[in-house]
């Protein structure tokens, strides 16, 4: 196919958009870490949330989408799970850890996927699979370091938390779309955000906290969040997930946290041990082989991978 015709121009701009997307989701890690020196854990978690569903709800508006909610039980688990249990634990988990271990064991979220899947789905593990269990236990190990375990270990079980979460999210968003295989992607993400927004915000005033310092870091913070990591991410992420092959999109898995790592290490000063660099690997190496069998098995990717 000539790159030249509209279907390889399309392909192009998903890749396009694949690329920045990586970035966007990669960077946003130093960018959380660095808001929280002006904000409590939960006010900035609750105002990311929460202005980021209002700018998904605005580009509805723009788009003509449709906007009444359907499947509404479903549509708050969805806010418990992905809006409010991802973005709380991985929030908690940078008040204390680094933004590049984060990032890395947040994305372990596809291996915890191929897990839960197998009870919750009958999806069994299979073949090549089960060396991407073997490398993702063995990278956890290693980074964790049950032998050694420092002051880290809680912000580190946090950011596996929220790939828990996250992945859980991911199987209850599979059996909505297989059930209503034509709800509109854009408002399920704007109402499940919105929900699930709304105990970050009731938390946000009962959890005691210093008093928000609105410098122009942390607003920018706020608007890169909003404005960028949630509108402008998810406008790329279904457009990338319309025009890419099957489990090319699932890369993002791969960039996102080694884009967050490299920025960490440049920006924060966060250099990883030579056993979490090994660790790292391994976890990266499982992703790869996650995705390698999406991409063979011709698998669905399914929007809500899409980090909030």
């Amino acid at each position: 196919m000539n790159a030249a015709s509209p279907h390889g121009q399309n392909t192009l701009r998903a890749f396009a958009a694949l690329i920045v997307l990586a970035l966007l989701w990669g960077y946003n890690w130093v960018v959380m870490k660095h808001a929280l020196e002006f904000a409590g854990a939960f006010q900035f978690a609750a105002m990311r949330t929460f202005y980021g569903a209002l700018c998904l709800f605005a580009l509805l508006l723009i788009m003509r989408k449709p906007l009444k909610p359907r499947e509404l039980p479903t549509l708050i688990l969805l806010g418990v799970l992905q809006t409010c249990g991802f973005t709380g634990m991985i929030i908690w988990a940078l008040v204390e850890g680094g933004a590049g271990k984060t990032a890395v064991l947040t994305y372990t979220m596809p291996f915890w996927v191929m897990v839960l899947a197998w009870p919750l789905l009958g999806e069994k593990i299979r073949g090549a699979q089960w060396f991407a269990v073997l490398s993702s236990v063995m990278g956890l190990v290693i980074i964790l370091d049950p032998l050694h375990l420092g002051t880290g270990w809680f912000s580190m079980l946090l950011a596996i938390l929220g790939g828990v979460f996250w992945a859980i999210s991911v199987i209850v968003a599979k059996k909505l779309h297989q059930r209503v295989p034509d709800m509109d992607l854009m408002s399920l993400t704007a109402w499940q955000m919105l929900f699930g927004s709304l105990p970050l915000v009731v938390v946000a005033f009962m959890v005691p906290a210093g008093p928000i310092n609105w410098t122009p870091n942390f607003i920018g913070a706020v608007l890169f969040n909003a404005v960028l990591c949630n509108a402008l991410a998810w406008l790329l992420w279904l457009y990338a997930l319309q025009h890419l092959p099957a489990g090319i999109a699932s890369m993002t898995s791969l960039l996102a946290p080694v884009i967050g790592v490299l920025a960490a290490w440049l920006q924060l000063g966060e250099t990883p041990t030579p056993g979490e660099i090994l660790g790292m690997l391994l976890i990266g190496l499982a992703l790869l082989i996650i995705s390698l069998h999406s991409m063979r098995a011709k698998e669905v990717v399914d929007p809500a991978m899409g980090q909030d």
